[in-house]
């Protein structure tokens, strides 16, 4: 009995980007679990991947290309050779071209596999080449890229174990134990070293009941919290004007900014009283060090980007940059020197490209978008826009037509994929090699390929490289082999990986950026921020250029931006709907929904399979306040229906005081055909966009509940 250890690293969307050890025998990958060495791991897996090896094993994984031969969306396919399957790809994608142009096709995709190589841009380099319609993928953190941008440039910010030193922690917006509980244990650290824990969120999440302080805030409001904190401490002179002085601008212009911005107000917005709004801005302003961390749903609203933008100034106006384990957490990712160019390829593009959103994917394929040529072909890989994308009826109603051709790459037959024309057998991590950033830590992870690909199953590097093919592409580095693009995707030249080795990172399956020490980095104890003027900027230089997507987003391409003129100065935009700004419409839909990460899913990964689902519940479960169930006569474990102008879903009810009154929680994550009625919680989420990055608004939805 031959048996070894693989090291390797999660593929999927989470900051954490674990080191997985997989013990395989005889070929057959028998257990995973945390590497105890890694110094953020710690020898632990989350509920989503601690049998990640039944994922691989299941009996629903699909191992062989599959064609249609029933309606769409009636699951009903037949066994295909790769050979058939490239060739009708081929055919049918040239057949478009020359009848409509490249602009027909549409790829889309997401992270359903975050790692750098067969993640996010894999596929950009073929579509780019053909001149295909450029996907802009926005689902997560766009808002909020580009207000951290304006404000204090790509910095990787506070590094997250530094927290260990920090005296004032607010998550804001994130629920760590669920979704980033690999930096639990430096928070409980500090904790245990006297530093006070906040949580800003609606709901009393895991993470919260173990806070020194929960504050409840009402959905989409979070901006006028932080512009009366910043009101608060300029008016009681709580600001480090040296700090200030010599690495910020736009401070008086802040100042009148600020000035209409009381607690009042923000008590009326947030539902926060004023005294407690007054104790959060007085101790952060005076707890040093002081840090935040935001969490993607920050931005998920009609203001999330001037949200962001509000709170990124906080950190600049107490001076708590000065401090090791002071300053402003969001994404680490910006310290990793990936080369996006040589994985996207934005230099094959034609100079006029089209552009689409990828949560308007529905109405673009019904049509309503008029785009001309319309859109014939899709090519759906590392994402299950049925689950997850709002106006699902439309985007039901167009993956049906006769005249699309969809091909989904996929590990299951998806809500996605039953739709689809042929079907490609992927990869999981475990068969296939691939190098990995974090958005949560700054450690260079490499994924070793464990066991030998079940089935026929192929990684997208390989699939690409076949497509390629197909098409009558030349370009050798359309053929690169896996090691080659690894070797490419990065700049082994620049400081941050001095030291650091390919073939090291490879044996010892992660490396530490080549960064000042988590007790010695104070990333902007002087300025040096990554913006046009070198300072946290209070008033955005950059803003002039109006809105934008940040080209990682959209395949390199920085053409048909948005350009919308953008306030330079952060305030306050309320959400579209709330009982507040909608009054008339919240007489029907009186509930503000939101659909937060469920803890044992990753996105939809995940929610077709037993443990996960046996974690979170076969079927969709709705939280309400006692007071909203009381009203509307609903008890725990009822049946109820969750609806507005757009849609309804069917679920079960919670009922609880963890969720602040007016507001509902349904977890994100289920695939329709575990939802009662078969739709998803996205089935009601409005098509509207955020203020910067053109962000989606999952949680700027008013809805009503009843009994079923």
């Amino acid at each position: 009995m031959a048996r070894s250890t693989v090291i390797g690293a999660c593929p999927h969307d989470c900051p954490d980007t674990c080191s997985i050890l997989t013990t395989v025998e005889d070929g057959k990958a028998i257990a995973v679990r945390g590497n105890p060495d890694h110094p953020f791991t710690r020898g632990r897996l989350c509920v989503k991947v601690n049998n990640y090896e039944e994922r691989v094993y299941s009996d629903k994984r699909v191992l062989f290309p599959l064609k249609r031969v029933g309606p769409k969306g009636s699951r009903q396919f037949q066994r295909i050779s790769w050979d058939e399957a490239i060739d009708t790809i081929a055919s049918r994608w040239k057949s478009v071209i020359a009848e409509h142009g490249a602009q027909a096709i549409l790829p889309y995709s997401y992270l359903g596999t975050q790692g750098i190589i067969n993640g996010l841009n894999v596929g950009d380099p073929l579509f780019n080449k053909l001149g295909a319609t450029v996907l802009e993928r926005t689902f997560c953190d766009s808002a909020s890229c580009t207000a951290y941008m304006m404000t204090i440039g790509h910095t990787p910010g506070v590094d997250p174990e530094s927290f260990v030193h920090s005296k004032y922690i607010i998550l804001w917006a994130c629920n760590t134990l669920s979704t980033n509980s690999h930096h639990w244990p430096f928070i409980e650290q500090a904790k245990k070293a006297g530093a006070k824990l906040i949580v800003i969120d609606p709901v009393r999440t895991r993470t919260a009941r173990l806070a020194d302080w929960h504050i409840p805030i009402r959905p989409g409001t979070d901006a006028a919290l932080a512009l009366a904190m910043i009101h608060v401490i300029i008016k009681e002179k709580l600001v480090d004007r040296d700090y200030v002085d010599k690495y910020t601008i736009g401070y008086d212009e802040l100042v009148d900014r600020a000035a209409s911005y009381t607690p009042e107000f923000a008590s009326q917005e947030t539902g926060i009283p004023v005294d407690d709004i007054l104790k959060l801005a007085r101790e952060f302003a005076t707890t040093p060090p002081a840090v935040i961390r935001i969490g993607v749903a920050v931005e998920r609203h009609a203001g999330g980007g001037q949200t962001v933008r509000a709170i990124a100034c906080l950190p600049g106006l107490i001076g708590a940059w000065k401090h090791v384990g002071g300053g402003l957490l969001q994404l680490p990712i910006w310290a990793f020197p990936v080369r996006w160019d040589v994985l996207m390829r934005p230099d094959l593009q034609p100079e006029k490209m089209r552009v689409l959103n990828s949560w308007r994917l529905g109405p673009a394929l019904t049509g309503e978008l008029g785009f001309d040529p319309p859109i014939k072909a899709l090519f759906v890989y590392n994402a299950n826009p049925m689950a997850m994308v709002s106006e699902q009826a439309k985007l039901e109603n167009g993956l049906g037509r006769e005249d699309l051709f969809t091909v989904v790459s996929e590990h299951f037959l998806s809500d996605t994929a039953r739709y689809a024309d042929i079907v490609l057998p992927a990869t999981t991590q475990l068969e296939q090699k691939d190098i990995m950033f974090s958005w949560g830590h700054l450690y260079l992870s490499y994924n070793n390929q464990a066991i030998a690909p079940l089935g026929e199953a192929v990684s997208n590097t390989e699939l690409f490289r076949r497509l390629a093919r197909a098409m009558g592409i030349t370009d050798p580095t359309f053929f690169r082999t896996d090691d080659e693009i690894i070797e490419a995707s990065l700049d082994w030249s620049n400081p941050v990986l001095e030291g650091i080795t390919l073939d090291g990172v490879k044996t010892k399956g992660y490396a530490r950026l080549n960064m000042p020490a988590p007790a010695d980095w104070a990333p902007h104890r002087e300025g040096n921020f990554p913006t046009a003027s070198g300072k946290c900027e209070f008033k955005s230089t950059i803003a002039g250029g109006g809105n934008f997507v940040v080209p990682l987003f959209r395949q390199g391409y920085n053409g048909d931006q948005d350009a919308t003129p953008v306030d330079p100065l952060p305030h306050y935009i309320p959400p579209n709907e709330n009982p507040r700004t909608a009054p008339v419409l919240a007489t029907r839909y009186p509930l503000s929904l939101i659909s937060p990460k469920s803890h044992a899913f990753l996105n939809s990964n995940y929610g077709n399979l037993p443990a996960q689902t046996a974690q979170a519940g076969e079927e969709q479960a709705v939280l309400l306040n006692p007071d909203d169930a009381a009203q509307r006569g609903i008890v725990a474990g009822a049946p109820i229906r969750v609806f507005n102008d757009r849609g309804s879903f069917e679920a079960f009810a919670t009922v609880s005081s963890d969720i602040m009154p007016g507001v509902v929680v349904a977890p994100s994550g289920y695939w329709q055909r575990s939802n009662r009625k078969g739709a998803t919680v996205h089935v009601l989420t409005p098509p509207a966009f955020a203020d910067l990055g053109r962000a989606p608004t999952f949680s700027d939805i008013l809805v009503q509940v009843s009994g079923a």
